[in-house]
Parts: C-alpha cells; structure tokens; sequence
C-alpha cells in the first residue's frame, strides 16, 4: 500500500489479515483502503477454507469494482503470505461462534449469565485458553517471516491475549479496539458537540476503559456529563423503559454511540465523576457480583433479554450469509458498500498511515504498562492513549488514576495474568484460580465444576490440557 513518509516519499506495504474469514472486518478494512486510493497488496488469510473463499470472492469484487490494482492474494497456510508482510493484523476467535455459545452457554447451568462472554467471566477465561497458544504460534511466525511489521490484534480477550503474547515472545503486538473511539463519538453527542472539538483521556482495560477526562474546546465538560448522567438516572429506568428500549433496538445494542439505556454506565458515571466505556453489555461483566441473581439487571436477564448472546451470534450468522450473497451474486454491490462504516477495522489504516508519515498523532491503543500508568501493575496490559510516530505506537504517559478507578481494574490485570500462566502452561489449577479471581462463582466447588465442564466442551481447541 502507498502512503507517504515524512518525506513525502511513496512506502509500499503489504498486508497480511489473519482470520480474514471475519467477512465483515475484511469489508470495512478494504472499504478504507480503497476510500483512501492505497496501493500495494492485501494478502487473506483464514484456516476455514469456505469463509476463506467467501472473503476472497468479497474482495475481489470490490477491487474490481473500483477499478484499484491492489494486489490480492489468499491462503490457509499463514507462512505461505507472511514473508516480508509490513503490517499483520490478526482477527482471529479459535473455534468459532460455536465455542463461543458454549463459554456463556455451559456458564448458565450454574446461574452464571453473560451479556458478551469474551472479555472476562467464565467465557471470557475460556476464550483465553483457547486464544493465546494460538496467537503465540501466530506471533512466532510473525517474527521469524516478517521481523518489522507492525503487527495488531483485534481478538479478545484483549489484554489477556496481548499480555500472553509479549509474555511467550515479546513480540511487540499492539492491541486495538473501536470502543473507545466510538464512545467518544456518543460522548461528545451527548456534550452537543463533535468530537472535532472534544479532547479526552481514557485509561483501563479493554472494554472497562475510564474516560477520565474530558474537554470541549479547552473546558473541563465532566460535570455536565455527571449531570446529564443524573438526569438519565432521575427519570427512571425500570423494566417498562428497558424492555421498550430493548425492543426498538432490536435487542442488539451495539455500544456504538450511547443512544440507548445504560443505567449502569450511568450509575458508576455519577459515583465516580468518570465516564466508563464501553456499554453496559460489556460493563456489567466486569461487576459480577452485582447482578449475580441469575444476572439480573434491571428486571431483565442479562445475555437472554438484555443484550442476547443468542441474538449476537444469530446476526453474526446473518451478516455473513449476507456477505456470502454479495460475493457469490453475479449483480454489482451496493452502491452503499463503500461507504465509511464504524466498526472494529475503523482506526487501523489511520495509524499505519501516521506511523508512515510520522505523524504524531493520537489513538487508543493496547501497550504493556511501563510507566505510563503509575498506579497500575507493571507490564500488564492497558488501554490508554498512545502516540504513533516513525517509531510506532507509544503510551504517553499520565496521571495515576483514582484510587476508586484503580480499584475497578487491580483485580482484573492479575486475573489476566492468571489467566495468561493457566493458557500458557496448560494448568487446571490456575484455570480455576482465574475463575475465582473473576468474582463469578460462588464457591471453590463451583469453580472446579465449572473448569470441568469448559474444559471438556472445549478440548479439541485445548491441546495444553
């Protein structure tokens, strides 16, 4: 691909998208770089060699659709593409939506309801046995085919991975994600401005990500938040509001822009003066103990009737059927389907073009914790705003959070580095160590039960074990 240095000099990139089964992230990435009249190749990479070829398809006839002379290639063999590759951006989920109903599935039989099941809870440190062997292996040919490329992951769970990764290799994988991104859009909605003019902090991990301050043209805009936050709060949520909201959002809320009901997002925004991201889909996972009743969540059920992980995976299905249909379909697309849309691909082209023309400027970003966040645990993984210049993505460093912020978040980093030595070293004892940190379970029973069942529903994407 082509963009300028600074310089001004033309680089050519080639980039490589492992899991690029992921129609709809592949979709959104090619829409970006034909939009921005890149050149160079996209290289595909999926070990499913149906989505693999519904992906390719995809591509190809938007390339050709646009007339563009990007090269495209496609493979299942990760190392036939990697050589050379200047960026890799990894979207992979080992074992699929299947796997992953059965992390939130299995859970239930013990009371235990999840909304996402991919960061945290049961699901989440199911998903990171599954996930982090895989990308150490990922990341090892990376570094051994492609020693200089900018290499991001997308997969969750995200600090956990990204951590297992640095830990195993110390390849230098940087951890993205839109959340942020997207909330400050819904953010500065909120404030009646655009996000041209708001300027803020946001530091956590992955998906319980503190906004910590905000400022619209110069002035601090917290408190109106904090009383906009009151307000939502003062005029009632209750089961009558909720299930209306649920049912005009087609309960699939995408925590994307703040327009719909967060009572709890709003509860923590109002008793701590900071605004958390990334939506009380994601959220309400990370404060399990507070809706531990058979995850109840303001007279609904969360994962059922509140934020379906069913209705999730059925819009999951229904998308890239939808994908399948464009590709295979002898009609032109849309005229809609390059259009900018919001989504997980949205920041990536924007920093591998400041990175290249050495830039400066600023993003979320997944980095090891090396100072940057003074009260929080050394090397653990935190998202937090970095800058991407010649020499790559680097946190800038801030303030220590609150006590009462910081606090959220301990826990969560030792349970990702729990979670990274369970993957790492096959060990059940730590597994079930990782699930009791979670705060999900009840007792040391359960969570020894429970490891059983995943362990076993999951064993073929297990071989640690």
């Amino acid at each position: 691909m082509r963009a300028a240095n600074s310089k001004g000099a033309a680089v050519i990139e080639r980039v490589v998208l492992i899991g690029a089964g992921s129609a709809m992230f592949t979709r959104g990435l090619l829409a970006d770089v034909l939009r921005k009249g890149w050149q160079g190749e996209i290289a595909l990479v999926d070990i499913d060699a149906d989505a693999l070829e519904v992906a390719e398809k995809l591509a190809r006839k938007m390339l050709d659709s646009r007339g563009s002379d990007l090269k495209l290639r496609a493979s299942t063999d990760r190392r036939a593409l990697l050589k050379d590759a200047t960026a890799v951006i990894c979207t992979i989920g080992v074992g699929g939506r299947e796997a992953w109903h059965k992390d939130v599935l299995i859970p239930r039989k013990y009371g235990i309801y999840q909304p996402v099941g991919d960061s945290v809870m049961p699901g989440g440190t199911s998903r990171a046995l599954r996930m982090i062997p895989a990308m150490v292996d990922i990341a090892k040919d990376v570094m051994q085919l492609a020693p200089d490329a900018l290499f991001f992951n997308y997969g969750n769970p995200m600090s956990a991975v990204c951590r297992g990764v640095r830990k195993a290799t110390g390849a230098n994988m940087v951890g993205l994600c839109h959340g942020v991104f997207g909330i400050a859009a819904g953010i500065a909605s909120h404030l009646r401005t655009t996000r041209e003019h708001l300027t803020y902090t946001a530091v956590g991990i992955n998906h319980l990500t503190w906004f910590t301050e905000l400022l619209v043209d110069g002035k601090d805009a917290m408190p109106r938040l904090c009383e906009i936050a009151a307000r939502k709060l003062g005029a009632g949520i209750n089961k009558e509001t909720l299930g209306r909201y649920f049912t005009e959002a087609g309960d699939a809320d995408r925590d994307t822009a703040m327009s719909g009901t967060w009572p709890f997002t709003f509860e923590l925004t109002q008793l701590f003066g900071a605004f958390p991201a990334v939506g009380d889909r994601h959220i309400t996972e990370f404060f399990p103990h507070m809706f531990s009743a058979k995850g109840g969540y303001f007279g609904k059920t969360l994962g059922i009737d509140a934020f379906s992980l069913e209705r999730c995976l059925e819009d999951g299905h229904a998308k890239f059927a939808e994908m399948k249909e464009h590709a295979f379909s002898p009609d032109p697309l849309p005229d809609d389907y390059f259009d900018k849309i919001s989504g997980e691909h949205e920041q990536v082209t924007d920093i591998i073009e400041s990175i290249r023309a050495d830039a400066g400027n600023v993003f979320s970003a997944n980095l090891p914790n090396r100072g940057q966040i003074p009260n929080l645990p050394a090397e653990a993984i935190v998202e937090c705003p970095a800058i991407a210049d010649a020499t790559g993505l680097h946190a800038i460093d801030q303030e220590p959070l609150a006590p009462g912020l910081a606090g959220t978040l301990a826990t969560r980093f030792q349970w990702a580095e729990t979670v990274v030595e369970a993957a790492l070293e096959g060990s059940h004892r730590k597994f079930v160590q990782a699930l009791l940190i979670d705060g999900a379970v009840k007792s040391v029973e359960i969570a020894y039960r429970l490891a059983d069942d995943l362990l076993d529903a999951q064993k073929e994407y297990l071989p640690q074990f």
